[in-house]
């Protein structure tokens, strides 16, 4: 596609075409996350991130930086997810739209629920909520902003952030079952948040009860990246003798090469 972009008979259709490159990395970067191939995920990330900075488009630079912040976070890397996120908003410049700051202040609070800085997430998330409040009055968002982002996505990510910095307070305070909507494979990565905060209050049953079906719908969707956190969740509680439900998750797990 770069080549075929370099070769363009005039500027602004070598911009056009950088632009659909970069839509097309993106894309790209979004199957390989979701096997759970994390260097193929970074690479074409970043491909999506150069070839929007070449169609000179800030808008969807700031889209694919933010979307590599909120990778790194998923994956962990906190540090790696801030720089991503201060990227994105120095791509942005002048042009701010509401939707990119509410989810861009979403995703700073993953990164920062990363680093396992619960303060800083908390704020993120409070700006976040701020701004997603006020969207509603707005013009409809600019591509590539086509999602819709309100209150319950700023909510689903409070969820994630507990889950991660262990605070089952955030996971199993709100009605997280009714915030686990969209795809499939987007409840189930919420399901297995839930399951992380019965985990952190002691709740073990209820926790792999709750695994057990996102893990269904992993090999359903042959999701490397639903099995993969499932097997997070089951690294995190550790004792000698496992119960009958963690030795069932075990025995499920066992044969699964996604």
């Amino acid at each position: 596609m770069q080549k075929v972009a370099q070769s363009a008979s005039s500027d602004q259709e070598r911009a056009r075409l950088a632009g659909v490159g970069s839509e097309a990395a993106s894309l790209v970067g979004w199957l390989s996350w979701d096997m759970g191939d994390h260097g193929s995920t970074r690479m074409w990330y970043g491909s999506a991130i150069k070839a929007a900075r070449a169609a000179g488009d800030p808008l969807l630079a700031a889209y694919q930086a933010g979307t590599m912040a909120q990778f790194e976070a998923d994956a962990g890397n906190g540090a790696q997810a801030l720089t991503w996120t201060r990227a994105a908003r120095k791509y942005l410049d002048a042009r701010r739209p509401a939707v990119a700051d509410a989810w861009l202040s979403s995703v700073e609070a993953l990164a920062h629920a990363a680093a396992g800085d619960e303060r800083a997430a908390d704020r993120a998330l409070t700006t976040s909520r701020a701004a997603a409040a006020r969207l509603g009055a707005e013009e409809p968002p600019p591509w590539p902003w086509v999602f819709t982002f309100n209150e319950n996505k700023v909510a689903a990510a409070r969820v994630t952030c507990g889950a991660r910095l262990g605070l089952p307070s955030w996971v199993l305070g709100a009605d997280t079952e009714a915030l686990a909507t969209g795809h499939a494979k987007q409840r189930a990565l919420l399901i297995l948040d839930i399951a992380a905060g019965h985990l952190a209050a002691g709740r073990v049953e209820a926790a792999f009860a709750v695994a057990s079906r996102a893990v269904d719908t992993g090999l359903q969707y042959r999701s490397g990246r639903i099995v993969d956190r499932a097997r997070a969740v089951r690294r995190s509680y550790r004792t000698g003798s496992p119960p009958k439900v963690v030795r069932e998750f075990d025995e499920r797990l066992h044969d699964v090469y996604l």
